[in-house]
């Protein structure tokens, strides 16, 4: 089967069971198992620059919403080139990648008779069952129970360590200017971690919120993980707000994009990571998390 993904996510989740020969066509964007975009197909450009300030995306994502242009470049000769049997995409936003219907639209034009499957988890729970979902679809539908079954089993871990724990409050800073608090499946790796997510959203959009809606919150833990960023540069925007932050918080950078905003694997390590900051049960990875105050 030749496979093309359009999500960071089910890159990871396509080389995690196994298929990367199969995976012919990847995004700009994709950076895991690293190398994974070396001899691939590029089908997808994005409009953002590296050097760019989060206050600057926000502006151009903002500008280009209402004007109904689109977010990213699909490369419709590099699809071609990849002929493939099946197209991994999302509809869940368009901020981050294509959406499925650019995508069925551009399979319409290249009459071309892949499968577009929609990956759409809106909770930590949903993340691991479109693991499975994948794996089915793939043709490796075992291979995915097994590989789940095994998530779920470092989660039960996590849940005997911390259940008769006191849960603090924690808030996740998903994005910095402005400061916007996490949806999705953020809010379930908390809870999972042993914390209490505070202005949080599950299984629902992030939205925007105020320094001061954060304080009245009265985190006692904040958690920096801007989305499209790694712990480097998410150590770099906590520092930049940390004056906005109330004082009385612990103040922790995470690598976003590795275990906190996409949704796939390594999202269970980041619960782990999690748990180890709020609880202490282990040494927080220093490649993944730092604290900043």
């Amino acid at each position: 089967m030749r496979i093309v993904s359009f999500l960071p996510s089910t890159t990871e989740i396509v080389c995690e069971l196994g298929l990367s020969e199969q995976l012919l066509g990847v995004t700009i964007e994709c950076n895991w198992p690293e190398g994974v975009r070396d001899g691939r197909e590029i089908v997808v450009g994005t409009f953002t620059d590296p050097s760019m300030s989060p206050g600057e995306i926000d502006a151009i994502v903002r500008q280009r919403v209402a004007e109904g242009l689109d977010l990213y470049a699909l490369d419709d000769d590099a699809l071609r080139r990849c002929a493939p049997d099946l197209i991994l995409s999302q509809d869940l936003c368009r901020v981050c990648a294509v959406a499925s219907g650019d995508v069925e639209a551009a399979v319409a034009r290249l009459d071309c008779s892949a499968n577009v499957l929609q990956i759409d988890p809106q909770s930590l729970d949903e993340v691991i069952r479109s693991i499975e979902t994948i794996a089915d679809a793939a043709g490796v539908a075992s291979r995915g129970l097994d590989y789940t079954a095994a998530l779920r089993g470092r989660l039960d871990t996590i849940a005997q360590h911390v259940t008769s724990r006191r849960r603090p409050n924690v808030f996740v800073l998903e994005w910095v200017d402005p400061p916007f608090c996490a949806g999705h499946w953020v809010p379930d790796i908390v809870e999972r971690a042993g914390g209490h997510p505070v202005l949080a959203r599950p299984g629902m959009r992030s939205v925007g919120v105020t320094w001061q809606e954060i304080a009245e919150a009265e985190p006692e833990f904040v958690i920096v993980a801007p989305c499209g960023y790694d712990l480097d540069h998410a150590d770099a925007q906590a520092r930049s707000v940390l004056s906005f932050l109330p004082q009385k918080s612990q103040v922790w950078a995470i690598d976003a994009d590795a275990v906190m905003v996409r949704p796939g694997p390594r999202l269970v390590e980041g619960t782990e990571a999690l748990a180890a900051v709020l609880h202490g049960i282990a040494e927080p990875p220093a490649q993944l998390v730092r604290r900043i105050r």
